[in-house]
């Protein structure tokens, strides 16, 4: 079934919504003036040279990507047993269970970061990188949870069970039948952890400290003394590590095999 004109003058609407921000923001990265300004006057390298004089940025990125590495892999970690059992088995306080691993999705960041650094603060973990990974852990959770649930919902118990029939053990029908089954959703579990991590502000601003401080955090301070288009300029240098980390991925393992499960020709 092919779309009509107004679906697809619809779809071109939309994507250019989405778009059309981050190409602002790109354009206004290569001006030659010392405000933000669109249109400019010719194009200029001037504020990404100038991101030299501020190595503290590509610090804060090193900590970005550790701390969202790291929190993601152990949510995902701890969100792929916790699926499976709340898919595959009824038990007393199955629902409540899984209230409380979603419930963070239903608490203010604000709340949560006053909340961790108060918390932090009484054990001797305030401002340090494992508060840090430890706090991000249980805001993400939530969001690897759900998408590795999606797919060990999807999961077919048949294919199981004639694998234990033909001699299998439980062992190897997990690592070659189960967890290739929800490989999708882990993956999708943790590309969404990651995002939500590398991104979170609210709660993240509470508790980091000058040696811990995360990209968005740095960003967000930054613009509170001065706004100039130094700022345009770092989102631009993410959005083109961004795009080419997922042309990489595409080349070599496929976005279709990696979030959806099927397999390259």
């Amino acid at each position: 079934m092919k779309n009509g004109p107004f679906a697809l003058v619809f779809h071109t609407l939309f994507m250019a919504f989405l778009v059309a921000p981050m190409l602002v923001v790109c354009l206004v990265a290569f001006t030659p003036e010392g405000y933000l300004a669109l249109p400019t006057h010719g194009a200029s390298l001037r504020w990404f040279r100038r991101l030299v004089e501020y190595p503290e940025f590509l610090s804060a990125f090193r900590t970005s990507l550790l701390i969202a590495a790291s929190s993601s892999v152990i949510a995902v970690a701890f969100a792929t047993p916790a699926a499976l059992a709340i898919a595959r088995h009824r038990f007393p306080g199955r629902d409540a269970l899984s209230a409380l691993f979603l419930a963070p999705l239903m608490i203010p960041h604000v709340v949560l970061g006053i909340a961790f650094l108060r918390f932090f603060s009484s054990v001797g973990l305030s401002g340090t990188l494992l508060g840090l990974i430890v706090s991000h852990v249980v805001v993400i959770f939530p969001f690897a949870l759900r998408m590795v649930l999606a797919g060990a919902n999807g999961m077919d118990r048949r294919i199981e069970d004639a694998a234990l029939s033909l001699g299998a053990s439980r062992a190897t029908v997990v690592r070659r039948v189960m967890l290739p089954l929800i490989l999708p959703g882990i993956a999708s579990g943790f590309a969404l952890s990651f995002i939500q991590s590398f991104d979170e502000v609210t709660m993240t601003v509470f508790i980091a400290s000058p040696s811990t401080t995360t990209l968005p955090v740095m960003m967000f301070n930054y613009i509170q003394d001065s706004i100039d288009p130094l700022i345009c300029a770092v989102s631009t240098l993410m959005i083109v590590l961004t795009v080419l980390f997922m042309i990489v991925v595409h080349k070599f393992y496929g976005l279709e095999r990696l979030f959806v499960g099927e397999t390259r020709a």
